[in-house]
Parts: structure tokens; sequence; C-alpha cells
């Protein structure tokens, strides 16, 4: 070999050589920023309130409002939604003011005073309304949802949407909505997603997780737990004459198996979901095959039953399915029968 061609190898060998390690070093750089979130979408949910401009760490403590009479009826918002019963609940000192039907709090299914997100939060509610809704197929006033929800959550009838606690709990809602944008859309709203499984539920499963997880709070007979002397429960009852009735939504598995993956058990979060898909999916499963009230008319919901969520668990139904695969599924086969008939594409 000539010195020359000598020369020309060694600066060849050590081009590659550089290119080599060139090519590690980026490579390491690649790993560092993807650990660190770098290629993260905007709506990933470990940076959930940094994408949501920080809606959720705001400021909604009510304590911190004057007493001015603004104030002070945002605050009896506030205590109507966390304390629900004590003022409007079947046990409370004023007959004609029973509203609600059971002794169940807002506060219940709307975690932290309808503040914590994947909690079917209620910042920026206010902004969402007027809103279409399927089940009675037109649009409707932020005060028709609340008594929705008087009517079957509480298992009662409707308040007056004139009175005095409507207005209050109007005011909270408007208040906790103040940070929102002009649509109310924000992130984290509704519940967490989940992976439907593609089976039935398995009820035996749903059983055991709600023994060995559940019953901790809710208690092995689902009754939830009250202090002594309160009007309200500090852990609400699942099933039974002091539950929900059979019309809420909280009934249909797909929603309720959502809700729990990212709350249960009480204190959990998001980013810290200690159940898996199948076991909230088979645990809301066993949870709503369970005694409790049965609203009347129900049959004058979803006058489009095209609209109607897979796994709401009474007819009719605009699908050949039965009633039984509605509550407990497989709820893949007729996801896929509205895509298929109705290019519908259902996610509940």
């Amino acid at each position: 070999m000539t010195h020359r061609s000598f020369i020309k190898e060694i600066r060849r060998f050590t081009f590659l050589l550089t290119g080599f390690f060139g090519s590690i070093i980026i490579l390491i750089i690649c790993v560092l920023l993807f650990n660190n979130g770098a290629f993260d979408t905007p709506s990933s949910y470990d940076s959930i309130d940094s994408y949501a401009g920080g809606i959720y760490t705001q400021n909604y403590d009510v304590a911190t409002l004057d007493d001015s009479e603004e104030s002070l009826v945002i605050k009896y918002g506030h205590e109507l939604f966390v304390n629900t019963p004590k003022y409007i609940g079947p046990n409370n000192s004023k007959l004609n003011m029973a509203y609600a039907g059971n002794s169940l709090s807002c506060n219940n299914c709307h975690l932290s005073a309808g503040t914590k997100p994947f909690s079917a939060p209620l910042i920026g509610i206010i902004q969402r309304f007027p809103q279409f809704r399927g089940r009675e197929n037109k649009i409707g006033t932020i005060e028709e949802r609340i008594n929705g929800c008087m009517e079957r959550s509480m298992n009662g009838r409707k308040m007056p949407e004139q009175s005095k606690e409507m207005n209050a709990i109007v005011r909270y809602l408007s208040w906790i909505s103040r940070y929102s944008p002009a649509d109310g859309n924000i992130e984290g709203k509704g519940f967490l997603k989940i992976i439907i499984p593609d089976r039935e539920v398995n009820l035996s499963h749903g059983a055991t997780v709600f023994r060995k997880i559940c019953s901790e709070c809710h208690g092995f007979d689902g009754q939830g737990l009250k202090d002594k002397g309160s009007f309200v429960y500090t852990y609400p009852p699942l099933w039974g004459e002091g539950s929900f009735n059979n019309g809420a939504g909280m009934t249909r598995v797909i929603t309720a198996a959502q809700f729990i993956k990212g709350n249960m058990p009480f204190g959990v979060t998001y980013l810290n979901p200690q159940l898996t898909d199948d076991q909230a999916f088979d645990v809301a499963g066993y949870i709503s095959q369970q005694a409790r009230p049965v609203k009347k008319n129900l049959e004058e919901d979803f006058p489009n039953l095209v609209k109607k969520p897979v796994s709401t668990g009474y007819p009719p139904y605009a699908d050949p399915f039965s009633t039984e695969q509605h509550q407990v599924g497989p709820f893949l086969e007729i996801i896929a029968y509205y895509l298929k008939t109705y290019e519908v594409k259902k996610t509940k």
C-alpha cells in the first residue's frame, strides 16, 4: 500500500468512526427527549393541566369570597352541591323542599365540588349550554340538565327553575366556569377512557374486585358510609333504595367503568389509576346488576333510539341485541352494528 493510499484509508476510517459515534450521540439525545416527554401530544394525560392552561389549579375555594350578595349566593350554591341532602334531601326540615329522593350529594359523582378532571368536572359547563341532549332529543338548558340529575341520580323530582336553590347552583357553576374558554370545552371533561374488553362482564370477577377494594369504603352490602347524625354520605350507597335509580347514567357499565378507572378507590386520579380496564369494567358491571330504584317512563328516553348509549340497561333499542347484552356485553359487537347500519360511531 502506498503512503497516499494509507492516508486515504485512515481518512475513510475516521469518517466512518465519526459517523458511528455521531449516530450514537443522536440516539442518546432522542431517548432523553422521549423520556422527558418532548414528543408527547398536547392532550396526553400526564400533562392535562398544563395543556388546559392550568384550569384545574385556579381558585375554586368559596372561602376566599367576601360576603357580598352575589358571593353569598355562590356560597349557598356550593353548600347545595356538597351537602345536597341537608337542604333538599328527603330528611331535611322542610318537606316542601324535599326535591331529592335520596341522600346523595352532587359531590358524590362530580368530585372535588365539580372541579376534578375526569370526574365529569363542571368547569365550563355553563358555556356548553344550551346543549343538545340525546336522551330528550332536544336542545336543553342548564336548569333542565340539573333537573335530569334530580330525577335520576337523586331519584327525586324536578326543582322549580326559578327557585332560590336552582339559581344558587347555577351561579356556583358559573363561578367555577369563569376561567373557561368561550366554548367551555376543557381537557379532562367527562371520564377517563378505557379499552372496552371484547367480552361479557365477568360478574364473579367484579364481585371479587368489589369485596377486595370497593367494600372498604362502600361496605360489603354496598350501602356506603354516613357519619352519625350527618345528612351527607362520606361514601355513597351504590345500590339499594338509597342509591341512584336505573335511569341514571352511572348505571351504564361503560360510563361507570370510566368513572371508576379514573377516580376509584377514593383519592385516585387519572395520573395513577389503580384498577386495570378489565377490573373497572367487571366491577362496574357487578354494581350495575344490583337492585336499585326504578324510574318511571323510561320508555320515553331517547326518542331517537339510534342515539341511545350501547350500555343503557333498559329497552327499547334500535338494534336486534337483547337487553341482557346491553347490560353486560359484549358491547363491541353492538358498537360495530351501529357503525355498519347507521354510520354512527358509538363510544359509550
